[in-house]
């Protein structure tokens, strides 16, 4: 494997350096779409809605869609957004893992120490084990601001990324039958 991340776990005056792995790997198969007639690869253009035209990639901006037409965004914009790169995996509570639903959980990452941080990083992961307790965290991967979780599985410290509350959609349109009020 190889390591897509460093940095470190950082929680008071403790840091440890870790190296973070992919915990899952895809297992879909990668289709391309191909003409009938000679299997030549089918590929996509950017092609302007009203005119029906090609659009040469440097002429192509991005906007965001309201009521009253699109809000352009500049590069300037996105660099004023973009979460502050930082190394480290800050723990900002702990809590029950019952606490959290499953409903929030999303990507795995497994977390290998530094070789002067071994005894250090299996304190931590045998405390969490021994409470009961997952780290909730932030961090920054891939310039985007993430929150996780850090919790044991067998040997190994996982950080999973958990959505925040937002990003889950409300049930309110399904169409749903009652709850049941009699127990079986």
């Amino acid at each position: 494997m190889r390591s897509i991340w460093t940095g470190s776990i950082s929680f008071g005056l403790i840091n440890i350096p870790v190296k973070l792995f992919s915990a899952v790997q895809e297992s879909t198969l990668d289709l391309d779409m191909l003409d009938i007639k000679d299997h030549s690869n089918i590929k996509f253009k950017r092609v302007n809605e009203a005119r029906g035209k090609e659009v040469a990639y440097e002429n192509i901006v991005k906007g965001y869609k309201m009521d009253s037409g699109y809000v352009i965004l500049e590069e300037e914009d996105f660099e004023a957004a973009d979460a502050i790169k930082t190394k480290t995996i800050e723990i900002v509570n702990f809590v029950k893992e019952q606490e959290i639903d499953s409903l929030y959980y999303e990507q795995p990452y497994y977390l290998e120490p530094e070789k002067s941080a071994m005894k250090a990083y299996a304190l931590l992961r045998d405390a969490l084990e021994s409470s009961g307790k997952v780290g909730v965290t932030t961090f920054v991967l891939r310039n985007k601001e993430g929150l996780a979780i850090l919790k044991p599985y067998k040997n190994v410290i996982v950080l999973n990324r958990i959505r925040f509350a937002q990003e889950i959609r409300e049930t309110s349109k399904l169409i749903l039958p009652p709850i049941s009020k009699t127990k079986t």
